[in-house]
């Protein structure tokens, strides 16, 4: 089966043509997935901002980075979970469009990148927290949390465009 035949099922499924709003009564539910889908994103980026300014030493200056990252992450977990699932239903209503828009795949590219970001922080500069908790993160975690905010506002911007190119 090919790509487009694939993207074509999933544009069938009721949910699709409901998120279009080709069912009776539906007209809205599209507006109401965007906007749960952009409040959650906005706690996503919010929250890792948090963490990101810490690391580059522009805030929190006096919360030990493992104190602000068990409190950060719970909600940027939760936050994630309830944009993806609310981005992957948006995505089902027009799969073959957006599957082809470049902006699209751009914010993918900048959330991957920023997924390979985090795991090497947490696999290397985080590991060794307890030696630098409480004063300057050395500078690998200076460069992922600089490079993750820039990551997370290409999400934003590429997003954002999405809307603008289909």
């Amino acid at each position: 089966m090919s790509v487009e035949a694939l993207l074509a099922i999933i544009e069938a499924w009721p949910i699709s043509v409901a998120m279009r709003g080709e069912i009776p009564g539906t007209e809205w539910l599209f507006p109401i997935i965007e906007t749960l889908h952009v409040m959650a994103l906005t706690i996503v980026v919010g929250s890792i901002a948090m963490l990101d300014l810490r690391l580059l030493g522009l805030a929190s200056r006096n919360t030990a980075v493992s104190r602000l990252t068990a409190e950060v992450l719970p909600w940027t977990w939760t936050a994630w979970s309830v944009a993806a699932v609310f981005g992957t239903l948006m995505f089902m209503a027009k799969a073959g469009t957006y599957a082809g828009n470049l902006q699209f795949r751009l914010k993918f590219v900048c959330m991957g990148l920023a997924a390979v970001n985090m795991f090497v922080f947490h696999f290397g500069a985080y590991r060794q927290v307890a030696r630098w908790d409480g004063g300057e993160p050395p500078m690998s975690a200076k460069l992922a949390g600089a490079l993750s905010l820039s990551l997370w506002i290409g999400v934003v911007f590429f997003g954002r465009w999405v809307g603008f190119t289909t």
